[in-house]
């Protein structure tokens, strides 16, 4: 969505909008980057315990439609989004939200930026001083 509000691609595709959901577009589940960051700085601290390794799923535990990310993005960059309408991708599931539970329980971690438009902002202001300085 941003390299479109950037000016980096004239489209993003919207692979379906015939799915059971709120929108009928996909719902998935999305994470700002400090969070994945601070769970895989959690998860290496643990290799110095005795802690087993094992794999955790991330995530906010909150899902959003592909058109309401569409939305939200359009709004904190103040740029139009413009979409392409695609087919569904073979498999693509209406619906993704990640349990996180394994890992907040095991480690500690919860997700400090849950609010979608709070991750779009951090990552379009990261996305501005990168392009523009």
């Amino acid at each position: 969505m941003l390299s479109v509000a950037s000016g980096r691609r004239s489209e993003v595709a919207i692979f379906g909008a015939d799915y059971d959901t709120v929108d009928g577009t996909c719902v998935r589940d999305y994470i700002h980057v400090h969070d994945l960051a601070d769970a895989h700085i959690r998860a290496l601290q643990a290799l110095d315990t005795d802690k087993a390794q094992t794999a955790y799923n991330l995530g906010n535990g909150m899902g959003y439609s592909v058109r309401q990310v569409i939305e939200t993005a359009a709004h904190v960059t103040g740029r139009p989004i413009a979409t392409q309408m695609a087919p569904r991708r073979p498999g693509d599931p209406p619906c993704l939200v990640a349990a996180a539970d394994k890992i907040r329980s095991a480690l500690g971690w919860q997700p400090r930026y849950t609010d979608l438009s709070t991750i779009i902002a951090t990552a379009w202001h990261w996305e501005c001083q990168r392009r523009y300085g």
